[in-house]
């Protein structure tokens, strides 16, 4: 007789405990049966977030199957090391494939669509291409292949860039978009592509506007990394602008867990804000990784760029009235995280 069966027993009596227990055992293992065979699509698998979301997939239960294209954008050993503890497991299955070159795609309940060429500072000029190929062209595939399909949700992974440098902070979703890089133009069209499936094909979609996601595997060239990496190496830190803009940070795994709750129906046909409720600046940033490390920070100050936004700060709001969603982890504890992850793996990639 199981710990627990006994508990009831002493609790409700012999004849109404076996009731409970059964109950509740049947609706255990109905409930591991249906996650069991839950399947999901995670695009850029070998990415920061893609990767980070695909872990949590499996550790929950379901079937997952990842694609990734190796985009040149950053080595492909850091994005290998990144999928090596996915790739171990029996219910991953990896495609190596440009979207665009994928002719039979997976059945599966849930899609997040993570892939993306990424950054605002690459998107000018001949490498736009880049971006209108694999931000709008593979978003638009991949929502007409899943119109026929009964899923369950599409959840798109799109950026805070779509605001340009709106006055109106903090920044809510129904402020209007103005993105002032072509990489925010991109993933503003991605989010446009996906409502009209939603209004014209019932593909159940929910876009996630992302505010600055940092932690472990994030990206070489974003700006955390490059700060920690020169801090420890005693090289210079580049800063664009003055230092003063705002930003939004997120961690990471306040990400992933905002993905997880987007499946809610609530959220069916929405754009979502995704932010960390850590709105600092850059310099105090550097400050804090200062104090973390007990290291000095050499900073050179430059111009701003073009695209750059002034500042983020996301109002969060309709994240917790739809999903359910708050961030857990604060700046600081999210740069201690950083630090110790770096020291132990980030160094040596």
């Amino acid at each position: 007789m199981r710990s627990f069966e006994k508990k009831f027993i002493c609790y409700f009596g012999r004849n109404r405990s076996e009731k409970l227990t059964k109950n509740i055992i049947y609706q255990f293992e109905l409930n591991s049966l249906m996650v069991g065979k839950m399947k999901a699509l995670v695009t850029g698998c070998a990415g920061f977030i893609g990767s980070h979301l695909a872990e949590r997939l499996l550790e929950e239960g379901y079937f997952v199957t990842g694609i990734d294209s190796f985009l040149d954008n950053y080595p492909e050993d850091i994005k290998k090391n990144n999928m090596k503890h996915i790739r171990s497991d029996e219910r991953f299955e990896f495609i190596q494939k440009d979207i665009l070159d994928i002719n039979n795609f997976p059945e599966v309940d849930y899609v997040f669509h993570q892939a993306a060429q990424p950054g605002v500072r690459a998107s000018w000029g001949e490498n736009f291409e880049s971006y209108t190929t694999n931000n709008i062209l593979a978003t638009q595939k991949l929502l007409e292949v899943y119109i026929d399909q009964d899923i369950e949700r599409f959840v798109y992974a799109s950026s805070s860039s779509v605001y340009g440098d709106s006055k109106d902070l903090p920044l809510k979703e129904s402020s209007i978009p103005m993105p002032i890089s072509p990489y925010g133009v991109t993933k503003l069209a991605g989010e446009n592509l996906c409502y009209l499936y939603f209004k014209n094909h019932d593909v159940p979609v929910v876009s996630l506007r992302y505010f600055t996601v940092y932690g472990a595997r994030q990206r070489p060239d974003m700006a955390i990394n490059r700060f920690v990496r020169a801090i420890f190496e005693r090289t210079e830190i580049n800063v664009f602008g003055d230092g003063n803009q705002m930003r939004d940070f997120t961690y990471i795994s306040d990400v992933i867990e905002a993905n997880m709750l987007a499946i809610k129906e609530r959220a069916v046909g929405e754009t979502i804000n995704i932010g960390g409720g850590s709105t600092i600046s850059v310099n105090q940033v550097i400050s804090l990784l200062k104090e973390i490390t007990g290291r000095d920070a050499f900073v050179k100050y430059s111009e701003r760029q073009k695209g750059d936004v002034l500042h983020t700060h996301a109002d969060i709001s309709k994240a917790f009235d739809l999903i359910k969603w708050r961030p857990k982890v604060g700046i600081e504890e999210g740069l201690k995280r950083y630090v110790e992850w770096f020291l132990e793996i980030g160094s040596n990639l």
